[in-house]
């Protein structure tokens, strides 16, 4: 599916997952000519790819939302390696109560469930723990610089930081945002996220849920075309 962020139209419904989906796309693309300035997305290599070859001159912004979302999920990778290597059953007890503290941002933690108390204990017991912890809450940082030169710095730091943590999975994820600086860094000339899109998704969600199904495939995508101009229809 592909979104207009300006007006918040859906203006094209794919088949299928992969970028073979957008084929039809391209082809309408290229015959209405129209000028795409940038495009937001994920760090999907096959979908970069794409955008590549058929919108050359658009500035590729990788949405900071996943980029967040990645590093969560290596994150949960990494505390569960660090459980199954636990050397006493209170390590690994602490461990497995804060599966989902440590991907909470602190200003959403409980008090009244004592979660910060258990967030601490947790950092305190395992140095690695708190090591990727805290470099994924500065991560949090980088799209509240106040320009693109603050941000390109602190995401330098940032890099340079993890690549002599000596933990694997921060000097791995250095790279990953090294190989895709530029298109992070874009957000400071294109302020674009795929959040619209998500909503949308979301939108049509809860039309399907609601219609219990469509048996009529073409209905469908025509429901979904027009989903911008019912903008309440989905309230209630």
């Amino acid at each position: 599916m592909v979104l207009d962020l300006n007006s918040r139209a859906v203006v094209f419904v794919g088949q299928g997952n992969g970028t073979d989906a957008l084929v039809p796309f391209w082809r309408r693309l290229k015959r209405t000519k129209a000028c795409v300035e940038a495009v937001a997305m994920d760090m999907s290599k096959a979908y970069i790819r794409a955008v590549r070859d058929h919108l050359a001159s658009a500035t590729i912004v990788f949405d900071h939302f996943h980029v967040i979302k990645l590093f969560n999920d290596k994150f949960q990778e990494f505390r569960r390696q660090l459980f199954h290597k636990a050397s006493s059953e209170l390590e690994q007890r602490v461990l497995k109560g804060t599966r989902w503290l440590l991907l909470k941002n602190p200003e959403n933690l409980v008090e009244a469930r004592n979660e910060r108390q258990r967030l601490q204990r947790a950092l305190e017991l395992n140095q690695p723990l708190a090591a990727v912890y805290y470099m994924k809450e500065d991560l949090r940082q980088l799209w509240s610089q106040k320009n693109r030169k603050r941000a390109a710095r602190f995401l330098c730091d940032w890099i340079a930081r993890a690549r002599v943590s000596g933990i694997h999975m921060l000097k791995k994820f250095a790279k990953t945002l090294q190989s895709h600086f530029d298109g992070i860094l874009a957000y400071y000339t294109y302020p674009i996220s795929t959040g619209p899109l998500e909503g949308t998704n979301n939108k049509i969600k809860t039309m399907k849920r609601q219609a219990y199904g469509y048996r009529d495939t073409e209905f469908f995508m025509l429901k979904i075309l027009g989903l911008h101009l019912t903008k309440y229809a989905l309230v209630g």
